[in-house]
C-alpha cells in the first residue's frame, strides 16, 4: 500500500473552509474546544470545529480496514486507482460498516454506534487534516452520514501535517485504552508489522501497542504464518485473504505456545504438529478441540479416517533444500512433515475455492465442498478419538497421581515432626487421631485396589499385609 495518497479533489476549498471556521471559533465569546493528540512525538492541543459531513473524505490509509480491502478485488482495484473517487470512497464506507470477519454482513457494533450517536449525539470529536481527510473518526463519520446528520465535530491537525503524520497519529489515537472500538485482530497485526518495517525497536512498538515484547514476537510469528497460509492457498487467481482468519485469534495464540514448547524438544515433530493444527484451524475447529491434536495424531487417529485421495499419499520429499542466494543446502523436511504439509495445502486451496464461489465453475465448487467436508469429518472423528484416549489416560493416572501427592505430603510431615520435636510443639492427640484416619483410608485403598488388580505387585502386596495385620 502506498504511503502518500496525495490530496482530495476539493482540498483547496476545504483548506479555506477550515481556516475560516478556525478564525470564527477564535473570535467567539466561548472558550474554544481543543483536542489533545500526539504529533511528531510530543503532545499538542488542536482546535475543534464543526465541518460538513459530506465535505470530508475517508482515510484510505486507515489501519481499521487494511485487511478487509481485499474483500472485493474489483472494488479494491477501483480504490487503488483513485482513492478519492465516489467508487473508492463508497467502498471504504461499506467496509467501515461491515463485519471485519465477513464484509458481506453488516457489523452489529456499527449499528450500536449509530444508535449511540442517535441518542447521545457525538461525545468525542474526530480529527482531520486541513485538506479534509479523516485521521480519526472514519467510522463515526460513516454512522453520522447514514443518520443524515449534516455536521461533525473534528480537531484540525497543523498545516504541515503529511501522510506519515496521518498514519502515526491515527495509530496512537486508536491504541488509547479508552477507545471503544478496537482494531480487528488482523488489522492490529498488520499495524504492528508496519511499525516494524518503519524500523521502530520492539520495545518502542510494545509501548505504543500497550503490550509486551514476547507478545509482539508471538504476533509477528502469527502474521508470518497467516501470510504463508495465504500464499499456499493460491492457485490461479484464487487465494484466501488475511481477513479469512479474523476469528482465529485464540487458536493462533495457543498454537504459538505449543509450537515453541515442542520445537525446543524436536523441531521436525513440532513442524508436523504445526501442519495438522493449522489444518484444524482452517477447518474452523474450536481451540479446545485443537488441543487434542498431538505429536502422534496422524499415526494413531487420522490415518484410519482419511478418505482416499491424493492427500493420503505423502509426496517423496527431496533429501536437501537449497537456500536462495547462497550455495548451501539444508536437510529437507521428513516425509511425515511433507505429507502433513501436502494435506494442509490441499485443504487451503479447497477452502479458497469455496470462498470464491462466484468466480469458479460449478464443478470446481462441488469438488472443493466435497474435499473440505470429507476432511472435516475425518478430523472430527479423529479429534473425538484422541480426546477419548486422553481422557481415559487421565483417569488411569488419577489414582497414582493422588498417591504421589500423598507421599510428598508425608515426606513433608517427617520434616515437620523433626521441627516439632526440637521445640516440643507436637499436638500428640491430634496427630494420633490423624494416624487413625490414615489407617482407615489405607484400608479402603487396599480393598478397592484389590478389586481392580488381579496380580498385585510389591506395593499392593505390602499394603494388603500392613492393613491386614491391623485387623
Amino acid at each position: 500500500m502506498p504511503t502518500d495518497f496525495g490530496v482530495p479533489p476539493i482540498s483547496e476549498e476545504n483548506r479555506a473552509l477550515v481556516e475560516q471556521r478556525l478564525q470564527d471559533a477564535r473570535a467567539g465569546d466561548a472558550v474554544p474546544e481543543t483536542l489533545r493528540v500526539e504529533f511528531r512525538g510530543r503532545p499538542i492541543h488542536v482546535e475543534v470545529i464543526d465541518m460538513p459531513v459530506d465535505r470530508l473524505y475517508y482515510n484510505p490509509a486507515t489501519h481499521r480496514i487494511s485487511a478487509q480491502r481485499a474483500h472485493d478485488p474489483v472494488q479494491e482495484e477501483e480504490l487503488t486507482k483513485d482513492h478519492w473517487s465516489d467508487a473508492g470512497q463508497g467502498y471504504l464506507h461499506h467496509l467501515l460498516t461491515a463485519m471485519p470477519s465477513d464484509p458481506h454482513q453488516r457489523d452489529p457494533d456499527f449499528d450500536k454506534l449509530m444508535e449511540s450517536l442517535r441518542e447521545h449525539r457525538q461525545n468525542e470529536p474526530g480529527l482531520i487534516s486541513r485538506e479534509g481527510v479523516l485521521v480519526n473518526g472514519n467510522t463515526r463519520r460513516a454512522a453520522l452520514k447514514e443518520l443524515g446528520v449534516q455536521s461533525i465535530r473534528v480537531g484540525v491537525l497543523p498545516a504541515s501535517c503529511n501522510w506519515d503524520d496521518i498514519c502515526s497519529v491515527e495509530l496512537s489515537l486508536q491504541l488509547r485504552p479508552d477507545q471503544r472500538r478496537e482494531y480487528s485482530y488482523i488489522n492490529k497485526l498488520m499495524a504492528i508489522e508496519e511499525q516494524i518495517r518503519l524500523g521502530l525497536p520492539f520495545a518502542a512498538i510494545a509501548k505504543l501497542f500497550q503490550t509486551s515484547t514476547p507478545a509482539l514476537e508471538r504476533d509477528t510469528w502469527v502474521l508470518g504464518q497467516l501470510r504463508d497460509l495465504v500464499k499456499r492457498s493460491e492457485h490461479g487467481r484464487i487465494k484466501l485473504r488475511l481477513m479469512d482468519f479474523e476469528d482465529a485469534k485464540e487458536s493462533f495464540a495457543e498454537l504459538y505456545r505449543t509450537y515453541v514448547k515442542e520445537k525446543a524438544k524436536n523441531k521436525e515433530k513440532a513442524d508436523t504438529l504445526l501442519e495438522y493444527r493449522l489444518a484444524a484451524i482452517v477447518l474452523d475447529f474450536a481451540k479446545t478441540d485443537i488441543r487434542n491434536i498431538r505429536i502422534d495424531f496422524r499415526e494413531k487417529y487420522l490415518e484410519r479416517h482419511l478418505p482416499e485421495g491424493p492427500h493420503t499419499v505423502a509426496p517423496e520429499p527431496p533429501k536437501t533444500v537449497s537456500i536462495p542466494g547462497l550455495s548451501r543446502s539444508v536437510p529437507a523436511p521428513s516425509s511425515e512433515t511433507a505429507g502433513a504439509r501436502a494435506l494442509t495445502d490441499m485443504l487451503l486451496r479447497a477452502k479458497a475455492t469455496r470462498k470464491s464461489a462466484t468466480t469458479v465453475t460449478a464443478e470446481e465448487l462441488t469438488e472443493a465442498n466435497n474435499s473440505v467436508s470429507a476432511l472435516r469429518d475425518a478430523f472430527e472423528e479423529s479429534i473425538h478419538a484422541a480426546h477419548k484416549a486422553i481422557r481415559d489416560r487421565k483417569k488411569r493416572l488419577a489414582a497414582p497421581d493422588r498417591v504421589n501427592a500423598a507421599v510428598d505430603e508425608l515426606q513433608q510431615c517427617v520434616t515437620d515432626l523433626v521441627l516439632a520435636r526440637g521445640n516440643n510443639s507436637l499436638d500428640e492427640g491430634a496427630f494420633d487421631d490423624t494416624l487413625i484416619a490414615l489407617r482407615q483410608a489405607l484400608a479402603k485403598v487396599s480393598a478397592e485396589a484389590s478389586k481392580s488388580i488381579q496380580l498385585p505387585g510389591e506395593g499392593l502386596s505390602w499394603l494388603r499385609e500392613a492393613v491386614g495385620s491391623q485387623r
